[in-house]
């Protein structure tokens, strides 16, 4: 949890039009908060209100030593006096202008004599050399990403806003600016906030997530324990979490240390979680990793764990994993979605319609309040 007194930026917003929005976060420097959601969640919306380009009804941000905005006291500050970086969705780059012409523009508090060399270090930092007199027309989609960002530190930020930056390239490109991003950030001791819809992209650059929804900040933390301890149903939902179901509690053991849980029937034991109330429905969520795949030659103790037998209905092959979808009852239409690396799959000898056995595991079986599933119990 980060202490909005000691953040590098802090914002608080509070609107009701263009859209709803009542949101707070916190970023320290040198880390990468990606604020994630649908569309219309407000994402854009806060990254134009911390640039100066969007003045909500009621808000606070405060970077580092200076008050951007107070509305109490009616203080708003343009936006050509905050220190900002932003890169856009489409690089907003001057098609008229040189690289380096489009980099000394963001360089004008400069003396002219000073821009070009400075310029030509921005290039080098995002590894340009050798295309400062190119038009932006001339480069591929991820170079002009990259001079983009360029222009975004030439102004020498105490926060780089990253709207989308990736969208406009295709996925090789994608994968590579990916990296150079995260070598980047090691030299930039700023706080960074990016607006992404993609989960991966999310999780793969950030240190802590902010899931929006409805103008909403419904859970903040890192992209792995927001994925894993989902606070609500909605927030496994906007998490992509394909095993998210309903079940009734039926004890709490603490000398066992377990939770036990009667699904569709089914008995079911999770670790001990007695903030569940007791003889109530509750959500439950597990992710696909957490699920293991029982050994065809031989059984193992992690066997007796939740064991399940089924049929696989669904079986692709992407990036080094079987993703598969088991269907363990078909009468309830009960399936679960495990991921299975894909030399074990193989080994295994997994396909379409073959029977396995599978086991959930306690520790991955995390509990949430009850809100009503299309699928329901």
């Amino acid at each position: 949890m980060i202490d909005p007194d000691k953040a590098a930026i802090h914002v608080s917003l509070q609107q009701q039009k263009p859209i709803p929005l009542s949101v707070e976060l916190a970023c320290n420097a040198g880390e990468l908060l990606a604020l994630v959601g649908p569309s219309g969640s407000g994402k854009t919306t806060i990254l134009f209100a911390i640039a100066g380009l969007h003045q909500s009804e009621q808000g606070e941000i405060h970077c580092q030593d200076e008050v951007w905005q107070n509305s109490d006291q009616k203080h708003f500050l343009p936006t050509h006096q905050r220190h900002v970086g932003m890169v856009f969705q489409h690089y907003a780059l001057f098609p008229h202008m040189t690289v380096l012409d489009n980099i000394q523009q963001a360089l004008a508090d400069l003396p002219k004599s000073q821009r070009p060399a400075e310029a030509l270090a921005l290039l080098k930092k995002v590894h340009l050399e050798g295309l400062e007199s190119r038009y932006p027309k001339t480069l591929s989609g991820g170079q002009q990403q990259r001079v983009a960002v360029a222009r975004a530190l030439a102004r020498r930020p105490k926060v780089l806003l990253l709207d989308e930056p990736f969208s406009a390239v295709d996925q090789v490109t994608r994968r590579k600016l990916y990296r150079e991003l995260l070598a980047l950030r090691k030299s930039l001791n700023m706080p960074m906030i990016l607006v992404t819809h993609d989960l991966e992209e999310a999780a793969l650059l950030a240190d802590r997530i902010a899931l929006l929804h409805k103008g909403e900040i419904l859970q903040t933390g890192t992209p792995e324990f927001v994925a894993s301890h989902p606070e609500t149903a909605t927030v496994a939902r906007l998490m992509d979490q394909q095993n998210l179901f309903t079940a009734k509690v039926v004890e709490h053991n603490k000398k066992t240390q377990k939770t036990h849980l009667r699904w569709r029937g089914i008995p079911l034991e999770a670790t001990y979680q007695p903030q569940s109330p007791l003889n109530e429905r509750v959500c439950w969520v597990i992710q696909p990793s957490s699920i293991m795949l029982h050994r065809r030659d031989k059984q193992t103790k992690g066997d007796q764990e939740n064991p399940f037998q089924g049929k696989i209905v669904e079986y692709i092959e992407s990036r080094g994993l079987a993703n598969i979808l088991v269907e363990i009852d078909p009468v309830l239409r009960i399936n679960i979605a495990i991921n299975v690396p894909l030399h074990v799959a193989r080994r295994n000898k997994l396909a379409l319609n073959e029977n396995i056995g599978i086991s959930l595991l306690r520790e991955g079986i995390h509990l949430m309040p009850y809100q009503p599933l299309r699928r329901e119990v």
